[in-house]
């Protein structure tokens, strides 16, 4: 018995066109490809009559295609009009210049109804969970221990969680226990100091630097600069500050505040002041979460600045540094209570004005920092 042929579909419709020419007659066609004739009349039928769907796919498929176009030039058209509308946005808030992460934030319209929040914190550089984000209010309590323990810190910043514990309950009757006492201080990003050598274990991590000013003569400007964090009240409510200070002068080459406790205000202080006055040889810090961040000692070593830190717990390695938080809050932080952050930011901005140009000291034969640290600068020149 014969095998039956079998056929692909591209055969079929070659065969069935040589059917549809004429040229041949239908038996002749069938018995070159070994086909019954009524075979071949069938898939004449069934091609004609399914011609029209080919053609009508055809116009099915065209229609898809051009209706698919017309959605993707409308959703371009439709992005080039939001990017414009961005791009006009971003003008508005003047980001030509460099910007704080507070500033950003305030650039934030809670309003705007074509620009998401979230869209306007990545148009800003924000997290946006930081945008989100809503302090919980401050307990009247916990804000008025702060305060104390901020004024107490200041003059006597050897004092540990546990002594000031201690004066609170005693001196101020505040009932408090050492726990509560402890976490304030973190919160504030404060703690105790030892007055003589440190005998405790070392911390362990990869971003632990050795002290490198014992012994040290420093004897010019931008030899050393200091780096630290202080806790700044307000009437009702806190900001950070953190400020730089040139050790041979005293003179303050930087400082930043932020609402946070995080390194990106350290960062821009840094940078700042770098672009200002040039780079120290050195900057020495304790040995915080800012200051062992990896940012942190990116930028001090992409700048080729050797990078010191405090021993763990050491009252004297950053003194000048504690020196001036200490007169910052008694002469006019303490004396101002600041209702807002621009209030804040003024008063803070005029003390460092009066610290380095008119605020003469002892330790500098009474002449002011500024004058010292041109001048030192000047004599430096004219040496190299």
């Amino acid at each position: 018995m014969e095998k039956r042929k079998h056929f692909t579909p591209e055969q079929k419709a070659k065969i069935v066109i040589e059917v549809i020419k004429g040229e041949r007659t239908l038996n002749e066609i069938a018995a070159e490809y070994g086909i019954h004739p009524n075979l071949l009349s069938r898939w004449k039928t069934e091609f004609i009559s399914n011609a029209g769907r080919v053609f009508s796919k055809e116009t099915d498929e065209v229609e898809k295609v051009k209706q698919s176009y017309e959605k993707e030039k409308d959703e371009l058209l439709k992005q080039i009009g939001q990017l414009s509308y961005e791009v006009a946005w971003l003008k508005k808030k003047n980001l030509a210049s460099s910007k704080s992460r507070e500033d950003r934030m305030k650039m934030i319209d809670r309003n705007e109804k074509k620009l998401s929040i979230t869209r306007q914190a990545e148009l800003l550089s924000l997290n946006r969970t930081s945008v989100y984000y809503k302090p919980a209010p401050v307990n009247e309590e916990e804000y008025l221990i702060k305060r104390i323990i901020d004024e107490i810190y200041a003059s006597y910043p050897e004092y540990g969680y546990r002594r000031m514990t201690s004066i609170l309950n005693k001196d101020y009757h505040i009932h408090i226990n050492r726990k509560r006492t402890r976490r304030y201080m973190r919160e504030m990003g404060i703690h105790g100091f030892c007055p003589g050598p440190n005998l405790s274990k070392r911390i362990h991590g990869k971003n632990l630097y050795p002290y490198l000013l014992r012994n040290l003569k420093i004897d010019h400007p931008n030899q050393v600069w200091s780096i630290d964090v202080t806790y700044c009240r307000m009437k009702r409510g806190f900001m950070y500050m953190v400020a730089i200070i040139d050790w041979y002068s005293r003179y303050i080459v930087g400082f930043e505040l932020s609402n946070t406790l995080d390194k990106t205000f350290v960062i821009e202080a840094i940078q700042k002041a770098i672009k200002r006055y040039g780079k120290p040889e050195i900057m020495n810090s304790d040995q915080g979460s800012q200051f062992t961040s990896d940012d942190y000692i990116n930028l001090l070593k992409n700048n080729g600045i050797k990078i010191s830190m405090d021993g763990k717990g050491r009252a004297l390695d950053n003194q000048r540094i504690e020196r001036f938080f200490r007169s910052y809050k008694w002469e006019k932080l303490y004396l101002e209570e600041c209702e807002t952050v621009q209030q804040l930011r003024q008063i803070t901005k005029e003390y460092v004005e009066h610290y380095n140009h008119r605020r003469p000291h002892q330790s500098l034969d009474y002449k002011t920092p500024a004058e010292y640290y041109f001048g030192g600068y000047d004599q430096l020149l004219a040496v190299v």
